[in-house]
């Protein structure tokens, strides 16, 4: 087992159903559970602690803008009705292009598309950020 950290640039998205799905940063990764706080009789010098429920936050994606729409497209079908959830793998990879961890996103589906800020005198990628809801996320 290696102890080493894992270069934050190396990384690959890889979403069903689309082909073009290079991204440039993820964020977002994040899980979260809610704590019960109970004060049991007779002990007034503690507070138990019991976990409730775990939620996810929204995975954040954002790359620089290509030829296709295939993620608004698949946004605007799920605005419109479509129960379009898709699973989604992100993959970290170590300094030897080995695969280091995996993260597997299960029923996701977009929740807030963001596209380029145009600016004639500006001389950076035009970028769109996805967002994401998901039902779960399982080590890969």
């Amino acid at each position: 087992m290696s102890v080493e950290a894992h270069p934050v640039c190396r990384f690959y998205v890889l979403i069903d159903n689309l082909a073009q799905a290079v991204f440039t940063e993820v964020g977002g990764l994040q899980i979260n559970t809610e704590v019960l706080k109970y004060a049991e009789g007779g002990k007034n010098d503690m507070l138990h602690q019991l976990p409730v429920r775990t939620s996810f936050s929204n995975l954040i994606l954002r790359r620089g803008l290509v030829g296709s729409n295939e993620l608004l497209r698949w946004y605007l079908e799920v605005v419109g009705g479509k129960d379009d959830r898709r699973n989604l793998s992100i993959v970290q990879y170590d300094v030897g292009g080995n695969e280091a961890v995996r993260w597997n996103i299960i029923d996701a589906f977009p929740v807030r598309w963001v596209g380029p800020q145009f600016q004639a005198d500006g001389a950076v990628a035009s970028l769109e950020t996805l967002e994401l809801a998901y039902a779960e996320m399982k080590l890969g």
